[in-house]
């Protein structure tokens, strides 16, 4: 628990280093509101202290001269006000709508720029609430909210110096008043906070669950889940409900005692006002004179009025201060930039990959490798084969860096990878993962994604190669398509050959294929063969492949089993040890025998199922 308490600290002096940057970096524009809401301010004291002169001087001695001076004052000060009013709007409300963007510009590029790791274990949704919302809370730091208190603040000591000169014995047993609302005010920011904190957590499980929902949603119908999402989503949207129920609670009641205070003060005014302007109607030396009552009342209102609405602007600062402690979390997380300010500078690359005695676990003592080591020379092709689970989709994620060994080295021409630095590294890389991710967007978009300098020439050709012209061609607007949310208006086989393209157009010296081939049909992959076989050359290349024709040109072959590799060697030296690959390849060979060469012949579906692929 102490240990709680003590992070709980930490995050919140995170918070308001937050919110001292934000201040100071539009501090001439919150001046400048503060210039103005002073002058709003004063204008406004303009209507209270014209009373006592109304009372006592129009109507009390019938200077009856002084109605219109009075009229045209409360008139003009009106004006000023209203004018200086809208003006400090514009001024503070474009700083807070300037800081929410440039707000949300931080977390997002710094989310952008976090290791791997930390996106397989936080839902998509969760990142979006973080970046959109969290950051619109500081409006009321920077914005009217900040002002307001500021503002009030200072209108309610300027009136209490007037209340003080009025009538100091009043004054006194008011501010005793305020005094106790202001404790019950700060115990109540500090029970709401971690409110309102959760409620940001909750509100991106949500937002999380939702995005999840929504973009699986052909899963969910496919399986007729609708009933299962809407109890998902019923028990997250109750637990929100419950938090803001909670908040709300503790709102109306922070409103109801400063209703209470209000009425206290109000009890007070009457009962020793009233006696003072009693005291006076009997001894005109004593007490207090109508029009002074008056004032006193008015000015009474102008101190009181603010420090009351620090229970609806306090809590919109608690609130922003709550999305400031989630935003610093964020923050305090090390980017792979800051990791690699300690790195060496990588400006060549040749392509020569290294394994040494690599271990790694996605959970502990769960051990995925187990000690791999293997040469790959620049410009060589690489192959891995082996079941399901064996770990070679490990193996292409540590060459990528994605993740890391927690022993063992991986090494590129020679140096350690986790000495170099990260970007120069990956500007090297030409990816084309199993599940092929394309933006929302064009063909040529996407394509151009990995080099947008690319001419239209260039992109051509790679389509080209990766026989996507074939189909590109045939739309109506060609390359101008619109591919959808993560290329749904796409085949399987037509968005992997886009991201062949793409992995083409980067011209990489190092390429990865994971499953490059395995949404194509047989055609299509024989007529991109020849064009993949053609990149490789001179590139450093590691493939996962399922079909024969795309491992037995390999330079090397290396049969992953259990997170260890079994065996190595190329293609007819590995059916010449008679093992493991023989094994596999012999079932591999029946199954597309079995596949496209007698496709009228009918096919056992257990046998097609259970041949193990390579």
């Amino acid at each position: 628990m102490a240990d709680e308490k003590k992070k709980k600290k930490i995050d919140y002096s995170r918070a308001w280093a937050e919110a001292r940057l934000l201040i100071w970096s539009y501090r001439w524009r919150l001046i400048l509101g503060l210039v103005l809401m002073l002058i709003s301010r004063g204008a406004g004291m303009v209507l209270p202290y014209s009373t006592k002169f109304l009372v006592d001087n129009v109507f009390g001695q019938k200077q009856y001269e002084l109605l219109g001076m009075i009229a045209l004052a409360v008139g003009v000060a009106t004006v000023i006000q209203a004018l200086t009013s809208f003006t400090l709007s514009q001024v503070l409300g474009v700083a807070a709508q300037r800081a929410i963007t440039e707000m949300r510009k931080r977390i997002q590029g710094h989310i952008e720029r976090l290791p791997t790791s930390y996106f397989d274990s936080t839902q998509t949704g969760q990142l979006i609430s973080r970046i959109m919302r969290d950051a619109e809370g500081i409006r009321n730091l920077v914005g009217t909210g900040l002002g307001q208190i500021v503002g009030g603040l200072l209108s309610a000591l300027i009136s209490m110096g007037i209340l003080f000169y009025l009538n100091w014995k009043i004054t006194l047993i008011i501010l005793a008043v305020l005094a106790v609302f202001g404790f019950v005010l700060s115990y109540a920011f500090n029970r709401l906070r971690p409110l309102f904190r959760e409620r940001g957590a909750i509100e991106a499980e949500v937002i999380g669950r939702l995005n999840e929902g929504l973009g699986g949603i052909r899963i969910v119908k496919a399986y007729t889940a609708e009933k299962r999402e809407d109890l998902s989503f019923a028990r997250n949207v109750h637990k929100l409900f419950r938090n803001i129920a909670q908040s709300l609670t503790g709102v109306s009641a922070t409103g109801a005692f400063a209703s209470v205070i209000i009425g206290a003060i109000s009890v007070v005014m009457i009962y020793f006002g009233g006696s003072a302007v009693v005291a006076n109607i009997k001894d005109s030396t004593q007490g207090m004179s109508s029009g002074d009552f008056t004032m006193y009342i008015a000015f009474t209102i102008f101190m009181v009025m603010p420090i009351v609405d620090l229970a609806n602007i306090g809590t919109q600062i608690t609130e922003a201060f709550a999305g400031l402690d989630r935003i610093s979390e964020i923050f305090g997380m090390k980017t792979e930039i800051d990791e690699d300010a300690q790195k060496q500078p990588l400006p060549k690359v040749e392509g020569t990959i290294d394994f040494e005695n690599v271990r790694f676990e996605y959970e502990k003592d769960v051990p995925v490798l187990k000690g791999v080591t293997f040469h790959a020379q620049a410009g060589t092709t690489t192959a891995l084969v082996g079941s399901s689970g064996s770990g070679k989709s490990t193996i292409l994620s540590l060459i990528l860096n994605f993740i890391q060994p927690i022993s063992g080295m991986v090494k590129i021409d020679g140096k350690d990878l986790q000495s170099v630095k990260l970007r120069d590294y990956r500007q090297h890389l030409g990816v084309v993962l199993q599940d092929n991710f394309l933006f929302d967007g064009t063909i040529l978009s996407n394509i151009r994604f990995a080099n947008p300098h690319a001419d239209f020439e260039e992109i051509k050709e790679v389509c080209r190669i990766a026989n996507a012209d074939e189909f590109i061609e045939k739309f109506p607007d060609k390359y101008d398509t619109v591919v959808g949310e993560r290329g749904v208006k796409l085949s399987g086989g037509q968005k992997q050959r886009i991201a062949i393209a793409r992995a083409l157009l980067a011209n990489p010296r190092i390429l990865i294929l994971d499953e490059a081939t395995s949404s194509l049909d047989s055609e299509s992959e024989a007529l991109i063969q020849e064009g993949l076989y053609r990149l490789r050359e001179g590139r450093t290349t590691f493939v996962i492949a399922h079909r024969l024709s795309t491992i037995r040109s390999a330079d090397q072959i290396l049969v992953v089993e259990s997170g260890e590799i079994l065996e190595r060697g190329t293609h007819d030296e590995l059916i010449a040890m008679n093992g493991r690959y023989k094994q596999l390849y012999d079932k591999q060979y029946k199954f597309e025998q079995n596949l496209f060469v007698n496709p009228g012949e009918e096919i056992n579906t257990q046998e097609k199922f259970s041949a193990t692929k390579l």
